[in-house]
């Protein structure tokens, strides 16, 4: 594991995607930066932290044993190996939400952004961004945004939690090396926010409607029982969990 330290940067993905390209990276290498100043999530919404508070980092891992259409287990196993992570820190009531928001006491203390790197038109590695609120004390216009500071009243070491989740990511790959999906699977719908429960989503049209999640599909999509015991699924631009 190689970890390089940035005092600031626009991205660490970006940052650790354009290494990849310019040299050969040693598997698992890490960038840290204490200051993210255009830090990335899903769809395209920006990361706001507070620097040297948080952990924005990224993990290059080579991913060729993943297959194009299984890319969805490599978002299972970051969510698992960081919620195995903050689970042996003491961080409670830890849940998913759809697809890779990490929830604890239903507030949001981490965001995902992975990024594949495609050669030959196969899977070669990821880049996988974390944004972990760690001990920020505030989150002024973020009323769903929470810290393991805030929920705990401990501080943390940031090096110690890269280390963990690291250590859990590294376990799940050998699941993934074994093709244990179906286990992948059960284990991630068994962490989703809100499963079997009465919920409220919001579609690509801005219509509101009821459901209840069921699980994902293989492909990542999120399977909502519908009225009249009707099962749809919906990718990540169709439709949005509120809380």
């Amino acid at each position: 594991m190689n970890i390089i330290k940035l005092d600031a940067i626009d991205s660490t993905n970006t940052f650790l995607k354009k290494l990849s390209v310019e040299s050969t990276l040693e598997d698992y290498t890490i960038v840290i930066a204490r200051n993210q100043t255009s830090g990335r999530g899903q769809m395209g919404t920006v990361w706001s932290s507070e620097a040297g508070k948080n952990l924005t980092f990224s993990i290059y891992t080579r991913v060729s044993h993943v297959k194009k259409d299984e890319q969805f287990y490599i978002s299972i196993v970051i969510s698992l190996a960081i919620l195995k992570a903050l689970k042996s820190m003491g961080i409670p009531d830890l849940k998913v939400k759809w697809p890779n928001d990490i929830l604890s006491a239903n507030y949001k203390i981490c965001g995902i952004l992975i990024e594949n790197i495609i050669k030959g038109n196969q899977l070669y590695a990821s880049v996988i961004g974390i944004g972990l609120n760690v001990n920020q004390s505030s989150f002024e216009g973020l009323p769903n945004a929470s810290s393991m500071k805030l929920i705990t009243g401990n501080y943390y070491n940031h090096e110690e939690i890269v280390h963990q989740i690291v250590y859990y990511l590294k376990k799940y790959e050998t699941v993934i090396n074994k093709r244990d999906f179906k286990a992948l699977l059960n284990e991630y719908e068994s962490q989703l926010f809100r499963k079997d429960k009465p919920s409220t989503f919001k579609g690509k049209d801005e219509n509101i409607f009821m459901g209840f999640i069921k699980g994902v599909s293989t492909s990542g999509k999120l399977r909502v029982l519908l009225e009249d015991e009707i099962e749809k699924e919906f990718d990540l631009k169709e439709v949005s969990l509120l809380h």
